[in-house]
């Protein structure tokens, strides 16, 4: 661990309460989407992962794991061209507002990413979520200043799980793949981690993902992000 110089962490599950933050904006698009239609809307909900019985979003699904684009292919399988563009472009908009609107930092993100950034590591962002829309969040949270770079599913050629923004982050920070770890709830998350050669894949339970999912791809599990300061410090000392 004490070759570990820079830590990327994805947001939505990591950073971020996925539940508590993004059910509300997921139904404002689906209803949206739906014209008003409150069963069409549920329908929408329902192919892009959200699980009304257990009331929380499916593990590595659309929503879970996806793109804003994902979920445009998704509800509007017609569109194309400019039409798709423009739907895509409100998407954006309408996620990175309401998203930073109504985000809530899981429970002690920002005095462990304090503690992280003060050793100092390098610290970026990983999401499938929009640059603006993961932005806005940080800043909406007050913990922005603690990141080298925030990349979203639009900052880079190809989004998790492709190593594209490891490569980015590594260009920018003038690290190599094996001194970065990549912390994340979903497979997705871990998958880019292996894909981009990090040499660190850390698995959180804050999120959509399950001991069971995660484990076959993480080095470890934790329990959350606030738990990864002091298991850093402890694998140093041993």
């Amino acid at each position: 661990m004490a070759g570990i110089k820079g830590i990327l962490f994805d947001k939505d599950g990591t950073l971020v309460d996925f539940n508590a933050t993004w059910f509300g904006v997921a139904d404002f698009m689906a209803m949206e989407a739906a014209e008003g239609d409150r069963r069409r809307a549920d329908e929408l909900l329902d192919a892009g992962g959200f699980d009304f019985a257990a009331k929380r979003f499916r593990p590595d699904s659309v929503f879970a794991a996806g793109t804003n684009r994902d979920v445009v292919e998704l509800w509007f399988p017609h569109l194309a061209g400019d039409d798709f563009a423009g739907t895509l472009r409100h998407f954006n908009a309408t996620t990175a507002s309401q998203g930073a609107a109504m985000a809530v930092a899981l429970p002690g993100i920002a005095e462990a990413l304090a503690v992280l950034h003060a050793k100092p590591y390098r610290l970026g962002v990983a999401t499938n979520d929009s640059t603006a829309g993961c932005e806005q969040t940080l800043l909406a949270l007050g913990i922005a200043q603690l990141f080298d770079a925030a990349y979203g599913y639009d900052a880079v050629a190809n989004p998790k799980p492709a190593p594209d923004t490891v490569v980015s982050f590594c260009d920018l920070t003038g690290l190599k793949p094996v001194e970065i770890a990549m912390v994340g709830d979903n497979r997705h998350d871990l998958e880019m981690a292996r894909a981009g050669g990090c040499g660190l894949a850390v698995a959180v339970l804050s999120g959509t993902g399950t001991r069971e999912s995660l484990t076959p791809l993480a080095d470890v599990v934790l329990d959350s992000v606030a738990e990864l300061p002091a298991w850093l410090e402890k694998q140093t000392r041993d």
